[in-house]
Formats: structure tokens, C-alpha cells, sequence
């Protein structure tokens, strides 16, 4: 199931790149302005909302299966926004689109967590395939662009790896523990505080995460007036950064405290975030989305690998549903947020506004303190520990 994992998290990163990329066209095409646009951008988080539950449920009682119908419904999604003319055209699209990308964002992590239950931490190693992929599908689609082919081609041809993809994971191999796929009504308490605190560290994680990869192309093409193919650097590097800052956490997550990595991650962000805000040219902007994507890179599979952790196994995937879909509200408020600060203003202020919630995150994860998890289970490779643990 780890090959079928990986190409799940891989097909899921090439569209956000693409996506990444593409924004600065499909609001052309749209003909929206940075406010309508972010209007538009929040209706992806709206529609995750509301699938993530669901999702979560589904691929609790059918596994892969569930996971690999979910990839192909996201398939057919991602031709939409091509098609969007006008706000609310653009508006609508984006609604389905994010619907279907937030049940699959449960379903690959569903499967993430149910192999790193058995086999040790891997999360962040999940995590780095998506990032590199974002690089891989932000670098060619600004090439695709540069070449004159339309967006709408790009999209289709996204949507047809995302449907190779789907039958890659929904190809008949070894089953997963019986846990995965049992059908079970017990649901995590939404009002239990470990979980609360947890959702509410991913929420901001998701915020700068994902302002930085909706917004840099746009900075770079209307702040420093740069061409198509050259704003896809902004994604590139910034995702770039997360691969490799990734890779660090896999490594790093058995040598410190998690509450203490995520602080970290979050101070760096915070400074690096700031540092791009402000940033005299394109490649002092460059330099500093690097730093903001290492800080960021650990925090979001930290909080999903704890999310897990702390569950019992029969209704894991409903633990990182609940974590995810308040996670989401990060996703929603954050790209939407900064358009709507960038009409009022400006671009440069409204990302200074991000920075500030990376420091909230760095401060926050400090002060967090979620309970145990459900002790070790049978297989496991190590215990679980706690976001309080010291070492």
C-alpha cells in the first residue's frame, strides 16, 4: 500500500502546483479582480468543508476503494475552473473542485497514517512526495504557459494523471488491517480538547501554507511585473522548499519534542514570510519564500501524524477528518483573507498579516498541550507521543 500512498500524495501535489501556477491565467480569463478572486479561492475551502466528514466516513468502510472513487470524482473536477467565465462561474467551479480536494487530502492521509501506524513515522516522507510533485507540476505548466498552451489543456491534462492515479490505488493488492475498513459508529468527541487543539494548530498551519501557494505568482506578476512562466517560481520555490524542509522532519521528528518542532516551524515561517512581504525585488522575494517554506513544511503532517496517533485505530480516519476539516478553515480563510486585505491594502500588506499568524502558530504550538494518545498498538512500530511530550 506504500506505492499506492505515495502516488496518491504525488497526483495530489502536480495539480496544486499546476493550480499554483495557473491562477494568474484563469483570472485573466475570468476577468476578476484580486477581491473577487479571493472570494472565489474561499469557496475551495467551503466545499472541503463540507466533503471531509463524509470522506472520512466512506474511507473508513471501504478503504482504497473509497479512496480511488474519491480521485476520480477530483478528476472531473479539475477541468472546471478552465471553463469559468466570471466571478460566479469561477466561484461555482472552485466549489466543486475544493469539495472533491478535500475528501481526497482525507483519503491520502487516511492512508498515510494507517502505514505509519504499522511501520513507524512517515508522515513527513509522505508529505515531501507531495511538495516535490507541487515543484514537478508548478515548473511545467509554467512551461506548458510559456509554450501558448491554454489552460484549459494544462487542467485535462492533470485531470487524466489524477484518473491513472485512481487506478493505481484502486488496483487489488494486500488489504489493509481490518480497522481500515470495518464499518464502526463510534466518532471522535468534535468537543474533545486534544482534538480542538489540534485542528486549531492545523488551521493556521494551512492558513501560510497555502496564502503563499495561492498568492506568490500573483505577487510576482502584478508587483514585479513579471512574465507567466517566471510567477511559477514563486509555487516552485516555495514548494521546493517544503520537499526538502520535509525530508529534515522525517528526520527530525524522532529527535525533538513535537511541540517544539512545530514552534519552530512556525518561527521560521513567520520570519520568512515577513522577509517575502517585503522584499525589494524578485529575488530577495525568491530567498525568502524559501525560508517560509522550510518553517512551514513540518507543521500541517506533525499535526495529521498526532491527529492519528491519538486515535483509537477503528476510528482514525474520523480523527484526521475532524483535524483536516478544521484545518480546512485555514485553507478557506487564508488565500480568501488576503485578497480581500490586498483590494484595501495592498498585496504587500496583506501578506505581512500572514506573518503574523505564523508567529500566532509558533507561539500557540507552544502552549499547546493535547492529551495522550491511545497508548500502542498491536503492530506498531513505536509508541505514540504526545504534542506535550519533552523529549
Amino acid at each position: 500500500m506504500r506505492i499506492q500512498m505515495l502516488v496518491g500524495f504525488g497526483v495530489f501535489g502536480v495539480f496544486w502546483g499546476a493550480w499554483g501556477a495557473l491562477i494568474p491565467e484563469i483570472q485573466a480569463q475570468a476577468g476578476v479582480s484580486n477581491g473577487e478572486l479571493g472570494v472565489a479561492v474561499l469557496m475551495i475551502g467551503l466545499g472541503a468543508l463540507g466533503s471531509m466528514r463524509p470522506a472520512g466516513a466512506a474511507v473508513q468502510r471501504f478503504g482504497r476503494s473509497a479512496v480511488a472513487a474519491i480521485l476520480l470524482t477530483m478528476a472531473a473536477a479539475v477541468v472546471l475552473p478552465g471553463l469559468a467565465h466570471g466571478a460566479r462561474a469561477l466561484m461555482a467551479a472552485l466549489a466543486v473542485l475544493g469539495a472533491a480536494s478535500g475528501a481526497v487530502d482525507v483519503g491520502i492521509n487516511t492512508l498515510a497514517i494507517e502505514l505509519e501506524s504499522r511501520s513507524g513515522r512517515l508522515m513527513n516522507a509522505a508529505h515531501a512526495c507531495f511538495s516535490a510533485c507541487v515543484v514537478l507540476g508548478a515548473l511545467t505548466s509554467g512551461l506548458a504557459l510559456e509554450r501558448g498552451l491554454a489552460v484549459d489543456r494544462v487542467l485535462l491534462v492533470t485531470a487524466v494523471l489524477m484518473a491513472g492515479a485512481a487506478g493505481v490505488i484502486g488496483f487489488p493488492g494486500p488489504a489493509g488491517p481490518p480497522t481500515v475498513y470495518r464499518r464502526d459508529r463510534r466518532r471522535p468527541p468534535v468537543t474533545d480538547r486534544p482534538l480542538l487543539a489540534l485542528g486549531a494548530l492545523c488551521a493556521l498551519a494551512y492558513l501560510i501554507e497555502n496564502a503563499w501557494q495561492s498568492w506568490s505568482a500573483v505577487m510576482l506578476r502584478s508587483v514585479f511585473h513579471t512574465g507567466s512562466g517566471a510567477a511559477a517560481a514563486g509555487p516552485v520555490v516555495f514548494a521546493a522548499a517544503a520537499a526538502v524542509g520535509r525530508l529534515a522532519g522525517h528526520g527530525l521528528t524522532a529527535r525533538l519534542p513535537q511541540r517544539h518542532l512545530l514552534a519552530l516551524g512556525g518561527a521560521v515561517a513567520a520570519v520568512g514570510t515577513l522577509g517575502a512581504a517585503l522584499a525589494p525585488g524578485v529575488r530577495s522575494m525568491l530567498a525568502a519564500l524559501v525560508v517560509a517554506g522550510l518553517g512551514t513544511s513540518v507543521c500541517v503532517p506533525t499535526i495529521l501524524s498526532l491527529a492519528g496517533e491519538q486515535a483509537r485505530p477503528e476510528v482514525r480516519s474520523s480523527a484526521v477528518a475532524v483535524v483536516a476539516s478544521m484545518g480546512y478553515g485555514g485553507c478557506l480563510l487564508g488565500p480568501a483573507a488576503v485578497g480581500l486585505a490586498a483590494s484595501s491594502a495592498g498585496l504587500r500588506a496583506a501578506l505581512c498579516g500572514v506573518a503574523g499568524m505564523a508567529a500566532v502558530l509558533a507561539l500557540a504550538s507552544l502552549l499547546a498541550r493535547p492529551g495522550p494518545g491511545p497508548g500502542p498498538q498491536a503492530g506498531q512500530h513505536r509508541p505514540a507521543r504526545p504534542l506535550d511530550a519533552e523529549g
